[in-house]
């Protein structure tokens, strides 16, 4: 089935601005609360949000099998269950309605105040129900840089690290959606030089500048799926900071890995973008240093030229831009990490979500953390009201923005922005 929706010619009737990130090509979804206190599933083009359930119920879906509250819910779990050939059916159709030479909605004022809003008028929601949360560490150049850091340079990348990608189970239950404040964790440390581990506020609080990918219905329990099928089950991404403590997991990781120190507050940009609408960004991924696994081995292009940024706004201050990196760097790519995810049997449902793993490119200004871009808090950041940063400071916010550009459309995911606040008095 074509994807119409991709049309770069295409214009909208709606007014939108030359660089937004959200053109009539793009066509995300997401969930939001509206004027009326009425919680929906919809749209967006431009600056507007679109009802996509007063776009059923007026009849704009005619002809699409889907049942008659498919978007009168709280979260996408059950249309991303619907699989692919319904997600595209939908953003075509989306894409029709709003197309610049069509009359039906654009000439029905009655109908448009019943399914548009300005965002100013909604405030968004987590769009989906997250029931299992995976993070992995596919990047290349962050394992190398962490590794140096505790192991030195000969012994970087742990013998694992080119034969599989690394992941871990996380915590959904305190994934967020943009807008909504991260609180600085308490939990166990051993300062330099201690000998007993001393409890407390963390003083090392990072973001991770990641991308993470939604999950349709995949498999049955002990089925797994293979490589070249794998994006058939992925509906589409989010920009994700995965916010840590880096000296809470210092002290707490072995053996078991991450624990406290990451599951105080995973954030997500609030509008899924589709697979589908960042077809045309598909790009050829790094080459394998070794000879990979069969089960890992793919055709095809399977990694996505996504422009990433990352800025710092100390309160009631201006934002920096403190990083700039790309999706495209990622030495795992979605497609391995989910046939990783399930050549044991393990099932992955409608919801569940995958975090990339930090997303460091080769400069030093495209490191996805300030644990690599300050090395430690050797070499602070400045920002651009003179202040320095080694890393998070109380009440400063973190923005992540992430958009895909050729000549022909620019595609974009909005941000995806968390303020630190102080700890929590105990």
């Amino acid at each position: 089935m074509p994807i119409t929706a991709n049309d770069p010619k295409r214009k909208t009737w709606l007014d939108t601005a030359p660089d937004t990130d959200f053109p009539i090509q793009n066509i995300p979804f997401g969930v939001f609360l509206t004027r009326d206190d009425i919680i929906t599933i919809g749209t967006r083009i431009g600056d507007y949000a679109i009802d996509l359930g007063a776009l059923h119920q007026l009849g704009y879906f005619k002809g699409i099998d889907l049942t008659d509250d498919i978007f009168l819910q709280d979260t996408l779990n059950d249309f991303i269950s619907d699989g692919r050939k319904t997600w595209r059916l939908v953003r075509n159709r989306i894409a029709e309605i709003f197309d610049a030479e069509n009359p039906k909605l654009r000439d029905n004022k009655d109908h448009r105040q019943h399914i548009l809003f300005t965002m100013d008028e909604v405030e968004m929601q987590l769009p989906v129900q997250v029931g299992d949360y995976t993070d992995f560490y596919s990047s290349k150049e962050h394992a190398t840089n962490v590794g140096t850091m505790f192991r030195g340079k000969e012994n970087a990348l742990m013998p694992n690290w080119l034969h599989i990608p690394v992941g871990y189970h996380g915590r959904s239950s305190s994934i967020i959606p943009s807008g909504i404040n991260a609180r600085r964790p308490w939990g166990q440390t051993m300062p330099e030089g201690a000998t007993e581990p001393v409890f407390g506020p963390s003083k090392l609080v990072d973001f991770e500048l990641e991308m993470a990918f939604i999950t349709t219905d995949a498999n049955a329990l002990g089925e797994p799926i293979p490589v070249n099928e794998a994006e058939e089950y992925i509906f589409g991404l989010v920009l994700f900071n995965d916010w840590s403590a880096r000296d809470i997991q210092k002290w707490e990781y072995v053996p078991l890995g991450p624990f406290l120190a990451k599951n105080f507050a995973s954030s997500i940009s609030p509008w899924i973008v589709t697979l589908d609408a960042l077809q045309p960004f598909k790009v050829e991924g790094p080459k394998p240093e070794m000879e990979q696994l069969p089960y890992l081995q793919y055709k095809g292009k399977k990694s996505y030229d996504i422009n990433l940024e990352v800025y710092i706004a100390p309160e009631n201050g201006k934002e920096t831009k403190v990083a700039g990196s790309n999706f495209k760097y990622m030495y795992w790519n979605m497609s391995q990490q989910l046939a990783h995810h399930t050549i044991n049997g393990c099932n992955v449902n409608s919801g569940d979500m995958m975090g990339s793993g930090t997303i460091s490119g080769p400069t030093p200004d495209s490191y996805g953390s300030m644990l690599e871009l300050t090395w430690r808090g050797e070499k602070p950041i400045k920002l651009s009201d003179g202040s320095e940063r080694k890393f998070i400071n109380d009440n400063d916010t973190v923005i992540l923005k992430g958009f895909c550009k050729n000549e022909n459309v620019r595609i974009g995911f909005g941000e995806c922005r968390t303020k630190l606040l102080p700890a929590i008095k105990l």
